[in-house]
């Protein structure tokens, strides 16, 4: 990651691209002392990581005793893991309201759409973790505590928007999506075919096979259009590579 970017934002940016992190809870079987699963994640529309978890979990039933929890997401981009960035959010776990359900899991099940079918066999629930404080590494002695105010932004995109320009690539762009990937470097096998999941201000994911994988626009977003304009220039500049 760049040296000369805020650290605000390249913890963003990591949070962005990962899409599991280690959930550590406060167990309820060994009082006192931190229980950690491996979770997957997407963001909400204010740029909070939601999870589902089910209700057979340890982890759920720790958070309903305790809410109080941290993610840790690494930058898996180096195979020095002292090296690589990593983030930590330290936050309050919220189970969703029922009101509230639609829209996590509209963004939910296209990043991980296996699980419609967890959730209609199993009791789950989806939290939302809300930050309490970010603290970040950025390298070798590039230590950062970050507040939530600092880092999140919230996504410019209604539900509406961002299903309607999942359905447009799905169904109208497939081979770009491959472009991308093949620019990208992004290995596709022949059998996937790369899924739009979803977009913000700084970039958009693509689902390949059981992978996210995520695209940085090169300047921020808040249209429909200059999404258009991003993604027509990504295809330009992939098939002049």
């Amino acid at each position: 990651m760049s040296e000369h970017r805020p650290a605000s934002t390249e913890a963003r940016a990591l949070l962005d691209s990962e899409s599991h992190g280690v959930l550590s809870t406060l167990s309820v079987d060994v009082a006192g002392y931190p229980f950690g699963s491996v979770v997957p994640y997407c963001l909400d529309r204010q740029g909070r990581p939601i999870i589902l978890i089910s209700r057979i979990a340890q982890h759920h039933k720790n958070l309903v005793a305790d809410p109080r929890a941290s993610l840790i997401v690494l930058d898996r981009g180096s195979d020095d893991v002292q090296f690589n960035g990593r983030l930590t959010c330290i936050a309050d776990a919220r189970r969703v309201a029922d009101a509230e359900i639609d829209p996590a899991a509209d963004r939910y099940y296209r990043f991980f759409p296996q699980s419609i079918d967890f959730h209609k066999v199993h009791d789950f629930d989806f939290f939302v973790l809300q930050p309490v404080k970010f603290r970040y590494i950025g390298g070798f002695g590039r230590i950062h505590w970050i507040d939530p105010a600092r880092l999140l932004r919230p996504n410019p995109f209604s539900i509406e928007d961002e299903r309607g320009m999942a359905a447009h690539m799905n169904a109208d762009h497939p081979d770009i999506m491959r472009e991308y990937c093949r620019y990208a470097g992004v290995a596709v096998a022949e059998n996937e075919q790369p899924a739009f999941a979803g977009a913000d201000a700084e970039g958009f994911h693509l689902r390949i096979g059981a992978r996210i994988v995520r695209f940085a626009f090169e300047q921020p977003v808040a249209t429909g259009e200059e999404v258009r304009r991003e993604l027509v220039a990504l295809a330009s500049r992939a098939r002049g590579a």
